[in-house]
């Protein structure tokens, strides 16, 4: 199965972008061609290897945004202090080459037969991996509910913004710092309240999925475990800032 192999194991491979979308002025998706990639799970994730002139080279883990049997993509959202992002958001362009190493991770990974209703939560960029499970969910035909609750600076970081309301899910976004004139959404972060409203009930057995900084993880966590979910039913993945 793909993305069990060992990090070790995994060899590098030559990346060709091949197609660059801004998401938003900082977020770009880059669509990859790579000879000998074997495939990969949503949810999972990959290294990308840059290498400079002079042999210096850098390393970073991206989420891949595309679904299973998709051309491989992934979405870099650009860190000011960043080795790798401001390069790949700001620079990089269609025929350069990179490397990369994958599929990584087998446990935040939704594959598409499970009925249970599916739960994502996410925290700026943190949508990416989820993502790549509403895309595949739509995908395979899956009928197992979908909800995501996107926590957003402004409507203008939503990324995926458009594609999000084609993909047949329940999407409720909150956005925390500033809101477009007639908003009637929610203005603040995630909380008890906020989730009591919009989390699928417990009693159903939702499977759940969240993505962003620890702070957000741990507080949408804690708080679902709070309303009666059970821990083991929530998988978190979290980022940091270096990028």
């Amino acid at each position: 199965m793909a993305g069990t192999a060992v990090l070790g194991r995994l060899t590098w491979l030559a990346a060709t972008v091949a197609a660059t979308n801004e998401e938003t002025p900082r977020v770009h998706t880059l669509t990859l061609d790579v000879a000998g990639w074997g495939g990969h799970r949503a949810g999972q994730h990959l290294d990308v290897r840059l290498t400079a002139e002079d042999g210096y080279q850098a390393e970073r883990s991206y989420s891949i945004a595309s679904a299973p049997g998709d051309p491989l993509a992934i979405t870099v959202e650009r860190l000011e202090d960043g080795e790798v992002s401001p390069y790949l958001v700001d620079d990089v362009a269609e025929g350069d080459v990179f490397e990369v190493r994958g599929p990584i991770g087998g446990y935040f990974v939704w594959d598409g037969d499970e009925p249970e209703p599916v739960l994502l939560v996410a925290g700026g960029s943190g949508v990416v991996p989820l993502m790549a499970m509403a895309r595949h969910r739509a995908q395979v035909g899956s009928t197992a509910p979908m909800r995501l609750l996107y926590s957003s600076r402004t409507w203008d970081d939503v990324i995926y913004r458009d594609e999000l309301a084609t993909l047949g899910i329940d999407v409720v976004h909150t956005l925390t710092r500033q809101q477009p004139p007639g908003w009637s959404g929610y203005t603040r972060r995630i909380d008890d309240e906020l989730l009591r409203e919009v989390a699928f009930s417990a009693a159903d057995g939702p499977r759940v999925y969240v993505c962003g900084s620890t702070r957000f993880v741990d507080a949408a966590a804690d708080g679902l475990v709070r309303l009666g979910y059970d821990p083991r039913s929530i998988r978190t993945e979290r980022f940091g800032a270096t990028g």
